[in-house]
């Protein structure tokens, strides 16, 4: 029997209009990705857009979410005629949600979740599982088979989200300060971000300043450029493994466990024995999550 979620993990609105389309959606802080099927159920088209994380912004949000299912170039869709499954970051933050919510721009109906969960009902096709993410940020969740959710981690790039691209681009930056100051060792990994960012305490107080969530991530890279010859970019990566492992382990002991985000997939290896041997691999990508989403809410209704 197919596993049905506890509707206090969703917000949902219908318009009461007919739809055509059913749109998955799978926004974060770096990018939107939209899939598209007909009524019938047949994919029609794929689309991506930029950012859609609601601490980025709601009309940034709604824009790039617009943006991503016009790029999938599907003939005569229009938002209106659209029901949308969306699983997007920042849902947890009330304030945030409420404006999302308001800003509807007139979609025939939407189911709206976190981003997370959009990519455990992709990882284990809507059956319980568990599912590890580190990408821009991080966040453990698993479904029990009472569709009820659990979750650990996901606090945020500015406090938590260890283990993941925004948090490596932090602690990247940290040892490029440093050993600017001489407290560090100057080594490849701090010569990387001072190429990137510059060099000077203005360029690097600069960028700081505006770098965002993205930004932070976008230094990511440059830790696992460097493992290989610099003991700090080493080391950095087997403390974000071991807060992968710490994150798994505290959601659930013995649900099969997925994989996503490119962080996660880069650190794999470095994972614990323990959480090796309960890895699988994922059924369907966040997206196609967020697709199944609002088919089931639309079959049932």
């Amino acid at each position: 029997m197919p596993l049905v979620l506890d509707p206090a993990l969703k917000t949902s609105r219908n318009s009461g209009r007919a739809v055509r389309w059913w749109v998955g959606i799978d926004g974060g802080g770096t990018s939107t990705r939209a899939l598209v099927a007909d009524v019938d159920g047949r994919i029609v088209g794929r689309g991506e857009s930029g950012a859609s994380a609601l601490n980025q912004g709601t009309e940034q949000a709604w824009q790039h979410i617009a943006e991503a299912i016009q790029k999938a170039g599907v003939p005569g869709l229009e938002l209106r005629d659209c029901a949308l499954g969306l699983g997007l970051s920042g849902t947890g933050v009330p304030a945030q949600l409420q404006a999302f919510v308001a800003a509807d721009p007139g979609v025939a109906r939407f189911s709206l979740v976190t981003d997370g969960l959009v990519a455990l009902l992709g990882a284990h096709g809507g059956e319980p599982g568990a599912l590890l993410i580190s990408g821009t940020g991080s966040v453990a969740e698993a479904l029990l088979a009472d569709g009820s959710r659990r979750m650990t981690g996901g606090w945020g790039w500015q406090i938590g989200d260890e283990g993941s691209g925004a948090w490596l681009g932090q602690q990247a930056m940290k040892i490029a300060q440093a050993a600017y100051d001489g407290r560090a060792p100057r080594g490849s990994l701090a010569e990387n971000v001072y190429a990137a960012v510059g060099a000077s305490r203005e360029q690097l107080l600069a960028f700081c300043a505006q770098a965002g969530q993205g930004g932070y991530a976008s230094l990511a890279r440059l830790v696992f450029d460097n493992e290989a010859n610099d003991p700090a970019a080493a080391a950095l990566l087997d403390t974000a493994a071991r807060a992968l492992d710490l994150l798994a382990e505290s959601l659930h002991p013995t649900l099969p466990l997925a994989l996503a985000g490119s962080i996660a997939q880069r650190l794999a290896p470095r994972l614990s024995p323990a959480l090796q041997s309960r890895r699988v691999e994922p059924q369907g990508e966040p997206v196609a999550g967020a697709l199944w989403l609002i088919q089931q809410e639309t079959i049932s209704a």
